[in-house]
């Protein structure tokens, strides 16, 4: 089975209510005492769950290194924002994460078919990476928005939530990594990615009205951006990234381009020469 028809079944893992609830009372605290003083080289412990609401949907997986994490990646999975596709597309990249002596904070979130689409899934984005702030011993200072496809979209998004009254931001994201990110939204709608994926993500054909959601209408970003992304891509096609960090430098912001042969998911795969790319542009930052 190749990684297109692996991502096309339904399901993948969904997780129910009872999980988003699972070890939320004291998991902070819990997931506090864990961090000691050498960073990296391995995780100290099983994910924890912790929730960020009363959905079921609304919940993160919290992977700590066995020291002091070097900072916070907020792992936002894809799937076109559907309901089909949940976390579990995230959890390698957690771990690896992990391994690298970072805080790897898995998020989950509505999406379209179980109560999400805009802007209950912006909301969970803000919510899920504000709920960081409750972590006790969690330094926020370096926080890395990292995702995947319409993962892509929302951590960019991320990034300029605290500009709109309805997101106030409790911390910035200092940092983000778009992984084959859906950047442009009306650009994504006239080219049908996602069968129409857009539309229903909106709930109507992207307008003015939606430049609060469309990471291309935010350019210049205060923060720098790395889209990873690979020249074989047809699903979404590496344009989307080229256009991006082409208005964006013009627009005087940091962005850069990281280019990687490969398909749609090479830039999940944490085995990928993709990922090892990614992990250094981490290596960077902290």
């Amino acid at each position: 089975m190749d990684r297109r028809t692996f991502l096309a079944l339904p399901g993948l893992g969904l997780l129910g209510a009872s999980l988003a609830g699972c070890g939320a009372d004291g998991a902070g605290d819990r997931a506090g005492d864990r961090a000691g003083d050498a960073a990296g080289g391995a995780v100290s412990a099983a994910p924890r769950t912790l929730a960020y609401g009363e959905d079921p949907s609304q919940f993160a997986e919290l992977s700590l290194p066995s020291g002091t994490p070097r900072g916070v990646v907020v792992v936002i999975h894809g799937g076109f924002w559907k309901a089909a596709y949940d976390l579990s597309l995230g959890r390698p990249l957690a771990a690896s994460l992990a391994e690298r002596g970072w805080a790897a904070w898995n998020l989950e979130y509505r999406r379209v078919g179980n109560g999400g689409g805009a802007p209950a899934t912006l909301d969970d984005i803000a919510a899920g990476i504000d709920a960081l702030a409750d972590v006790p011993g969690l330094d926020t200072s370096t926080v890395v928005t990292l995702g995947h496809s319409a993962g892509g979209h929302l951590a960019t998004w991320a990034a300029s939530r605290d500009r709109f009254a309805q997101w106030p931001a409790r911390f910035p994201v200092t940092h983000v990594v778009s992984q084959a990110g859906v950047l442009d939204l009306r650009a994504a709608y006239d080219e049908g990615l996602g069968g129409g994926a857009v539309e229903a993500f909106l709930g109507h054909p992207p307008g003015a009205g939606d430049a609060p959601a469309d990471p291309r209408q935010q350019v210049p970003l205060d923060v720098p951006v790395w889209c990873v992304h690979g020249t074989a891509d047809d699903i979404v096609p590496i344009g989307q990234s080229r256009a991006y960090v082409a208005a964006a430098t013009a627009a005087g912001a940091r962005a850069e381009l990281v280019e990687v042969d490969g398909d749609h998911f090479v830039v999940i795969d944490p085995a990928s020469d993709a990922w090892a790319r990614t992990l250094a542009v981490l290596d960077t930052l902290g």
